[in-house]
Parts: structure tokens; sequence; C-alpha cells
């Protein structure tokens, strides 16, 4: 919560501030958000408009998660830019002369100033979960796991498996048994080859 008291209703005033605030729960999503309780860093510009009170800032926070494709913890620094204007609870009275259906959606959007207060965390965690990568990794040539056996790519580069295509895995056994059998006739006909050229 922010108090705009100071900075009164004149259109033109300003005033800069920078806070630290405690991260609410689930500021993020499954993979990757900022934990709960953590810091995060605020840089605001609180400027007074007609309407109420026009908010630009910056929101700096540690955000932790796991690589997408191996798994792996990561811990990010991420900054997010903001803007929203906080509404005077009369403003709608005294631009708007009649409401209309459009009017009452826009109304549920807008947010409000209440007792010369405003609550930042909606705009805060909207910023923040739009600016966090839906498929984080831990770097941008990740090779991620083997889909064989797990392993991860990267502490073994060299990692393969022979692959055996299904369809042929009936005939595999039948190829062993017959290796040496293959091998003596192919080896009597080249002996047959040799002594055609010597005559």
């Amino acid at each position: 919560m922010f108090d705009t008291r100071e900075l009164g209703r004149r259109p033109g005033a300003l005033k800069r501030l920078s806070r630290a605030a405690e991260a609410p729960r689930d500021l993020g999503n499954e993979v990757i958000a900022v934990p709960e309780g953590t810091s995060i860093e605020l840089t605001l510009r609180l400027e007074s408009v007609m309407d109420g009170v026009l908010v630009t800032g910056t929101a700096r926070a540690t955000v932790k998660g796991e690589c997408v494709r191996c798994l792996e913890p990561l811990e990010r620094e991420l900054d997010a830019d903001f803007q929203e204007l906080f509404a005077y609870p009369d403003a709608d009275a005294r631009t708007r002369p009649a409401e209309s259906d459009d009017d009452a959606e826009d109304e549920e959007d807008t947010l409000f100033i209440e007792d010369d207060l405003f609550d930042l965390e909606p705009v805060l965690r909207d910023t923040v979960v739009l600016a966090l990568p839906l498929q984080p990794v831990c770097q941008d040539d990740c090779p991620g796991l083997c889909s064989d056996c797990g392993v991860r790519l990267a502490d073994d580069p060299d990692h393969h498996h022979d692959a055996v295509d299904i369809r042929w895995a009936a005939l595999q056994g039948l190829a062993g048994t017959n290796q040496d059998g293959e091998k003596d006739n192919m080896g009597g006909a080249e002996v047959g080859v040799d002594e055609k050229q010597e005559k």
C-alpha cells in the first residue's frame, strides 16, 4: 500500500520513491516464480494527473525455478517495468456524463485510490508474471535429458544409445545365428574370383 497524501491532487505534482516489499504467494507459474517472502526492490514515480495518480516504476526481484529441458535449478534477476493509473474515486463522476455497458466494463478494470492509498500488488503481480519466461532454460543451448535413460546430456556430451528399430527387432536374432555361415560363403566366392583372375 502506498500513500498519496503528500503528493496532493494538483496535476503535475511529482514524487519519486524507492521501497523494498515482500513477495506475495504464487508470484509466478509452476516452473519459475519469485519465492514468497523474498525482497522485491521497487523504484516508483508518482505523478498527479487530472483523474488520479499515474504510477510508473520498475520491480527488481530474484526468480527461482528449474530448466524445462534438463530440470536443473536456476536463479535469475528479473527487471519488470510497469505503468498504471490509479483513479480518484470521484474521477468517473467528473469526466463521464452517463454510464454505458462499455463504461461498466472499463470500471471493473480500473484501479482506484481509497482513503488516499493505492494497492500496488495487482499491478506488480501482472507485471512480474508476464515478464517471466514461459519455458526457462539454464542456458540457451541446453541439450536437455536423454530420452531413453534421463541422463543430463550437458554432463556427458558423447552419451548415446545404439538405436534398434523395433520393426527389425525380430530379424536381429536371425542375423546373429547365420552370421558365421554367411562369412564362409562369401569367403569361398572371393577365392573363386581370385582363381579366375589368375588364369
